[in-house]
């Protein structure tokens, strides 16, 4: 594989290119690994997209929302991408991946690109390589890049990190609203959806929307957040109902964080994050394919799984002998 010619084509903007880009540094064999680090490396980074993650329970209407957004974008002049993950088996390690089957429409607009990935082992509702497919969505040319995560509720704050703006989508009459004060994914989101306001839930979303609002106010005022925010929104992907006014919510957070120097310090801060997080996952990865200390880790979980030695000072000998 040219690395360099890739590069080039994805530059352009060709979305085979894009595709091929993605499968490469999803990749888990060690030569292909090399080779997208080579490609990440060349392609810098030159362009910055408005990164927008998006998460909700299961059922909410994340696919319904983000297609009838991303076609307003679109419609706006403005190139999309989608990167969703979908949860893989926990037996068979396989995941559906249709996601464009749910878009029909988006995945026909020429300015929209949408990429379904499985999630694998990761945890915190994304894969462990969306990040570096962000990086070549921005470097293909996307304006926007939504990404969807698993949808598993509580958990999902790793998105955040990878993120400009966070966006919860909720359905109307989902349980207690008052759940809004809990720390975790709530405390996360910069703007909160309220969907499916439409129809006979409308009113029960109107309600719904005012009880966020009031437990978003219990919420300690975060120092990268305007007066105003974060805020709950009703809207109706359904009916398109709402979702100009919250894409202006949206690029109005934007704007003020990047003039008043919140943008590129998130931004820095989630680099240095990934980072360190990258160094973890190759030390596991080195002590997985040392034979040496592939063996020495499985006789100290045996020891644990019999009783013979405690979880922690199992532990401290496998690091004593990382060591050493």
């Amino acid at each position: 594989m040219d690395i360099t010619d890739l590069a080039k084509r994805l530059k352009t903007g060709e979305r085979r290119a894009l595709a091929r880009a993605i499968t490469l540094v999803e990749s888990g064999r060690e030569d292909h690994r090399q080779k997208a680090t080579e490609l990440l490396d060349t392609l810098g980074q030159e362009k910055q997209a408005l990164r927008i993650g998006l998460s909700g329970t299961p059922g909410v209407g994340k696919s319904t929302f983000i297609e009838s957004f991303g076609c307003l974008l679109t419609g706006l002049g403005l190139k999309v991408a989608v990167l969703a993950v979908d949860p893989s088996s926990a037996r068979s390690g396989g995941s559906i991946l249709g996601d464009k089957t749910r878009m029909e429409r988006l995945s026909r607009d020429p300015n929209a690109f949408i990429r379904p990935s499985p999630s694998q082992s990761a945890l915190g509702g994304v894969a462990r390589r969306t990040r570096d497919a962000v990086a070549l969505c921005e470097a293909a040319g996307f304006d926007v890049i939504l990404i969807e995560t698993v949808g598993v509720g509580q958990s999902e704050t790793m998105v955040a990190d990878m993120t400009d703006l966070f966006i919860l989508l909720l359905a109307p009459a989902g349980g207690d609203e008052l759940q809004g004060v809990k720390r975790g994914i709530m405390e996360m989101a910069d703007v909160i959806l309220v969907n499916k306001a439409d129809g006979d839930l409308k009113a029960t979303a109107t309600r719904t929307c005012a009880d966020y609002a009031g437990a978003l106010r219990l919420l300690r005022k975060r120092p990268q957040d305007p007066e105003d925010f974060p805020k709950a929104m009703t809207v109706s992907a359904l009916e398109e109902e709402g979702l100009q006014k919250a894409w202006e919510e949206m690029q109005a957070l934007a704007d003020w964080r990047r003039e008043n120097g919140h943008f590129d310090t998130r931004r820095a801060d989630q680099s240095r994050k990934w980072f360190e997080e990258e160094v973890r996952l190759g030390l596991l990865a080195r002590l997985e394919r040392d034979p040496e200390m592939r063996a020495r880790l499985a006789a100290l979980g045996d020891r644990v799984a019999d009783g013979e030695a405690s979880v922690a000072g199992a532990a401290a000998d496998m690091l004593a002998a990382l060591k050493g």
